[in-house]
């Protein structure tokens, strides 16, 4: 599958989805940029630290990765894009695979 960035109709779109920025405590880095680098790892299946420094940290993406999927966040981002594209159907696809430390 191949990557591309989110457009600015797509961004627009979505960035009334996300969680507002907290008023007080270190500003959050940019989430168009995060949120961009979050799709390039899980749509290119490279490691973490491999992806590229244009979307921030690794570390910063993941953790955000993580706490929209507590919240709930990455539903509705999926509910809506859904409901504005015209396709017949839409499909979600992912693995779990649990790799235990010492066995192989």
């Amino acid at each position: 599958m191949e990557f591309r960035e989110f457009s600015d109709e797509e961004w627009g779109i979505i960035k009334n989805l996300l969680p507002p920025k907290s008023r007080v405590g270190r500003p959050r880095a940019d989430d168009r940029m995060v949120l961009n680098g979050i799709l390039y790892v899980l749509s290119t299946g490279c490691r973490w630290m491999d992806m590229p420094l244009k979307y921030g940290s690794y570390k910063t993406a993941w953790r955000r990765l993580r706490k929209w999927q507590d919240e709930g966040v990455w539903d509705r981002i999926l509910k809506v894009l859904a409901s504005v594209r015209s396709h017949d159907r839409v499909a979600v696809d992912s693995s779990t695979v649990e790799a235990k430390k010492g066995e192989s």
